[in-house]
């Protein structure tokens, strides 16, 4: 198969048409080997518009929705990134120049996207998701979506830093973005998505008597 060309057809028909007009970002998403970030049995469709096996029940994030995620966090040169549950984001925010972090808990997920991550740069960890790694961060970013406001990693920002996540309590979510202030936490909507929930950022059951 023809990985280039495959980005290539990617790009121009899943993140170009859906008002991703960042020109570094296309360029870095044309040069990530999104294949070696998925499950090695399905690199054939790795660049397909539908959830990519990573392992077991994980999934790559669709290419266009990472693509405005990452568009909204406006990620710098320089810059200091975060990457929770988010393999393809983390390499693709090391080709815009960030020095990047990901952080995985499922061993499965870190074995399959290690190797991918080493050539592109970025540090692995492997530590639970509702326990962010270090602080201060300029960006973080999470290819799976959770169900509640993420306390844990708004707080993991610098002031003045960006979060950009999947928020879904039902059958539909919103893509938010994160800013905090000195003063507190804003918070954008940005548009309609339906990722997959992490099992660790789902809310405790409630008992009823």
């Amino acid at each position: 198969m023809d990985f280039a060309a495959a980005r290539k057809v990617m790009v121009d028909s899943q993140v170009r048409v859906n008002d991703v007009t960042d020109r570094a970002l296309q360029a870095a998403m044309l040069a990530v080997p999104r294949e070696r970030f998925c499950a090695p049995e399905r690199a054939f469709s790795a660049y397909a518009d539908t959830p990519v096996e990573i392992a077991g029940d994980r999934r790559l994030m669709l290419p266009r929705d990472v693509a405005k995620l990452l568009q909204a966090l406006d990620v710098q040169p320089g810059e200091r990134a975060l990457a929770l549950a988010a393999p393809y984001a983390a390499a693709v925010m090391a080709r815009l120049g960030a020095t990047v972090v990901a952080q995985d808990s499922d061993p499965a997920v870190a074995a399959v996207v290690a190797p991918g991550l080493a050539d592109e740069g970025v540090e692995l960890v492997e530590a639970p998701l509702t326990a962010p790694h270090g602080s201060a961060y300029d960006v973080i970013v999470s290819e799976g979506a959770v169900a509640d406001r993420p306390e844990p990693w708004i707080a993991a920002l610098r002031i003045g830093g960006r979060l950009a996540v999947v928020e879904r309590r039902g059958p539909a979510g919103r893509a938010v973005l994160y800013v905090r202030g000195r003063e507190g936490v804003s918070r954008r909507e940005l548009f309609d998505a339906a990722g997959q929930v992490l099992t660790e950022m789902r809310p405790a059951p409630a008992f009823q008597f």
